[in-house]
């Protein structure tokens, strides 16, 4: 990596990643974004990021490590290509590993990924139980804004359901990888805490597809909510733990929380200073 400030290449210059880039100590990252049109990012202020909407590849490869914030859809779709050129991903929206051709694109290097836990914690936990073979049960109850939970696959009827709910109820209850193709923009927790929780004994695509099984969810649409709880339990040989949290929506993009950035400089922090 280069003796100066590390380039870090964001794809997505969204909610996430403007609040991303106003986190970092001056002169800590020389930072560039990736999007599908600049011109409206450059219209709001490009924050001292360089902007770029063409040859991706050729950016990837000029850069020490690349930041996923952009949404499932574009890990997905752009992630595979930085972890086949040998870069490093700080991976921003974890469901992408729910798809079984994602995840063994991802995880299967010459890069690595670096998973970020979102609005949740208790990662060192979760990791310690299930590396010592100490977890049978793990389940995890996300409970949002009902609006922000609207989709545009839903008809009218669902849509309304949502729009006026009179008291909280269960929207989803499930698996991770059914609850990413319905939510992919508010369940991503739900596959970081398999990603936690998938232990050791052999390649990691294969511990998280077994670990994506075995994570319970649901989703719970609340009216009027303002702070997005999340109720994880997790049970085993060791004894059953509990964590809560509640974290304030993202001021700009509802669907997402507020310390997601936090997690994901934190993440970033971790990864460059493991590749120096």
């Amino acid at each position: 990596m280069s003796a100066s400030a590390p380039r870090v290449l964001l794809l997505g210059f969204g909610a996430i990643g403007r609040q991303l880039v106003t986190l970092f100590d001056p002169s800590e990252f020389e930072v560039s974004g990736f999007v599908r049109d600049a011109a409206p990012h450059r219209e709001r202020g490009a924050l001292g990021v360089s902007l770029h909407n063409d040859n991706l590849l050729e950016l990837i490869d000029a850069h020490d490590i690349v930041v996923e914030c952009a949404g499932v859809a574009a890990a997905k779709e752009h992630g595979p290509a930085v972890i086949a050129r040998g870069k490093d991903l700080v991976l921003t929206s974890v469901g992408a590993l729910a798809d079984p051709d994602t995840r063994q694109a991802l995880l299967s290097g010459p890069g690595k990924v670096h998973v970020t836990s979102g609005a949740i914690g208790g990662f060192d936990l979760w990791a310690a139980l299930a590396e010592s073979n100490a977890v049978d049960t793990v389940k995890i109850r996300t409970t949002k804004n009902a609006e922000s939970l609207i989709q545009g696959w839903m008809n009218d009827a669902e849509r309304a359901q949502l729009e006026s709910p009179t008291e909280p109820f269960v929207l989803f209850s499930g698996r991770p990888s059914d609850a990413i193709a319905k939510f992919p923009g508010n369940v991503n927790v739900s596959v970081a805490l398999a990603w936690a929780t998938r232990g050791r004994g052999s390649s990691d695509d294969e511990l998280l597809a077994r670990s994506l099984e075995r994570v319970s969810v649901e989703l719970v649409a609340s009216p009027n909510l303002i702070k997005t709880r999340h109720d994880i339990e997790v049970s085993g040989s060791a004894g059953a733990f509990s964590l809560v949290s509640e974290s304030s929506p993202h001021p700009v993009n509802p669907k997402t929380s507020a310390i997601t950035a936090l997690s994901v400089a934190h993440t970033l922090r971790q990864a460059v200073g493991s590749l120096q």
